[in-house]
């Protein structure tokens, strides 16, 4: 059987953590904050973890081979 390819993309915008969780950077902070309330900009810092069924769909087809 060939190999899996791992998708250039998601290596370089997910990260595996010790426990098998998905961390991946929060959408929604790169232009037009000016519009959102500061609670909002400071929520929005940071990485957070997928949820489960994005994280699947991640590892299985993105990340065959973990990183």
């Amino acid at each position: 059987m060939p190999k899996l390819k791992t998708k250039s993309g998601a290596k370089k915008r997910f990260k595996i953590t010790a426990s098998g969780l998905i961390k991946a950077g929060v959408a929604g902070k790169r232009h037009r904050l000016i519009s959102h309330n500061g609670k909002y900009i400071r929520q929005q810092r940071g990485t957070k973890v997928l949820n489960a069924s994005d994280a699947k769909v991640v590892v299985k087809n993105y990340l065959p081979y973990g990183l």
